[in-house]
């Protein structure tokens, strides 16, 4: 399935859309493994949004993506609903996609929960 990203930096006053392929379930048979997905596949495009010269390169890396340290809300709209992250350097939204608002929002808290880190951490 295919979606859009729709990315606002913090310094810029335009959006910029990025269409995303996922491997993955269509959004009606989402498991925690496509919103997982979903969630990296949103916040390297914020990423490649803010360095897009390296975003260009042919040799440039995937960095890790790391599920944690954002803002999160799943909303409804008309044609479905979105996922929205929000981080120091800016916003994404991504959808809309067909799947039920609170079964998106229990599984985006799943993935989150999961990824953290099972003892303190020290920045």
């Amino acid at each position: 399935m295919t979606f859009d990203i729709e990315i606002v930096l913090r310094d810029r006053d335009d959006a910029i859309v990025e269409r995303v392929s996922h491997e993955g379930n269509e959004a009606a048979a989402w498991t925690d493994a496509d919103v997982q997905s979903v969630l990296r596949a949103m916040l390297g495009a914020l990423d490649r949004a803010r360095h897009p010269r390296r975003a260009g390169s042919p040799d440039a890396e995937e960095g890790f993506v790391a599920l944690r340290g954002f803002s999160w809300i799943v909303e409804p709209t008309r044609d479905g609903v979105v996922i929205a992250i929000e981080i120091t350097t800016g916003a994404a939204v991504a959808g809309p996609f067909d799947i039920p608002q609170p079964k998106l929002d229990g599984m985006v808290t799943r993935v989150l929960a999961a990824a953290a880190p099972s003892r303190p951490v020290v920045h």
